[in-house]
């Protein structure tokens, strides 16, 4: 196994810079999932991390090695793309037997293959004669984590390898691989816009905002301890409501909500936005009035998700499956204030 070191790496795209003076440490043996909004600055990380782009300052190291000291040959790194990247013209067992070709280990292959079906419960040794156009997106997937794994490795990459796939297949995917990474020790790096992907795979979750790491941790350390709006509001499904307010004798005090206790060394009149989940605002006989906008029933998670409003505030909120609201009808609501986070309300910082 081999660490990775970021030591202020910075990447310009023309005028743009997409990732501004990142430092970071992933030791031996951790799978970092690296999350974020489109545009943050993901894939380009995980391709300067890969040696698939130089970075414009700063340097990336394998261990204690710059990695531009370390022939590409040598650094025993797979990685796994979004699309499948297999060479159209070669059998799955070309394809995944190609690393040992070149280094006349062909005998290898059989063997290796069929520890990957071990381990996934899902045998693909019946695979390794057809071509990729005789394969399904996830029979790719499996086919293209194979090749990866078919090769002395000390980190993987992974670029949103499930984003192609459906649902279930997606799921089924996720834990073949979780399978994969518990028994193959490498460092593994691994890209997804998808939460609960993360939550599966990941030692540790970075979240990344404009190039930079905003916050890393467990997903329950960012979920519970979001150290500011902006990762409260990425964090977690459904997404956090907010509500702008101010305070007043060591309370805060919305247009809708109020009389929230907060610090008390907060002056009176201080701009302070509330955030609250959903789960947390929940039915209330006499409590405050909002109407109905939209009813999004999730049958799985055995909840109904309800888009409220009342003045000029609009939320969302949680009401049992089995209960009938309609469109229009009002509801009265009130809210779990235990769980009520706060946050400067001009830098999003995290105060309470």
């Amino acid at each position: 196994m081999t660490g990775i070191t970021l030591e202020n790496v910075s990447k310009y795209f023309g005028e743009q810079c997409v990732i501004d003076q990142m430092n970071l440490r992933i030791p031996d043996g951790t799978v970092l999932v690296l999350v974020g909004p489109s545009g943050s600055g993901k894939t380009t990380l995980l391709r300067i991390m890969a040696g698939l782009l130089q970075p414009d300052r700063g340097k990336v190291y394998y261990g204690q090695t710059p990695l531009e000291e370390i022939e590409r040959v040598q650094r025993n790194i797979g990685m796994v793309f979004q699309t499948d990247a297999l060479v159209p013209h070669w059998s799955a067992g070309e394809n995944v037997g190609f690393w040992s070709r070149l280094r006349r280990r062909e005998h290898e292959v059989p063997e290796r293959v069929r520890r990957v079906s071990q381990i996934t419960g899902i045998g693909i040794e019946h695979l390794m004669e057809r071509f990729p156009r005789q394969l399904s997106g996830g029979e790719k997937q499996r086919v293209a984590i194979a090749r990866a794994l078919a090769r002395d490795l000390n980190i993987l990459f992974f670029d949103e390898p499930f984003a192609n796939l459906d649902p279930a297949m997606r799921g089924q995917a996720r834990l073949e691989l979780k399978r994969l990474l518990s028994t193959f020790k490498v460092t593994a790096v691994y890209v997804t816009h998808d939460q609960t992907e993360a939550v599966m795979l990941a030692s540790r979750i970075a979240v990344i905002d404009k190039g930079q790491i905003v916050q890393m941790g467990s997903f329950r350390d960012l979920y519970e301890r979001p150290i500011n709006q902006f990762i409260a509001s990425f964090i977690g499904f459904p997404t956090m409501n907010f509500f702008k307010g101010q305070i007043e004798d060591g309370q805060w005090y919305g247009e809708t909500f109020g009389g929230l206790r907060i610090r008390k060394d907060l002056d009176n009149g201080t701009i302070v936005t509330m955030g609250i989940r959903p789960q947390d605002i929940y039915l209330e006989h006499g409590g405050v009035p909002a109407v109905v906008d939209m009813v999004t029933p999730y049958y799985a998670e055995h909840f109904q998700l309800l888009s409220v409003w009342l003045g000029s505030e609009c939320w969302q909120m949680i009401a049992p499956l089995d209960m009938r609201i309609s469109t229009g009808e009002t509801v009265y609501c009130g809210i779990n204030s235990e769980n009520a986070m706060y946050f400067d309300t001009q830098t999003g910082i995290r105060i309470g």
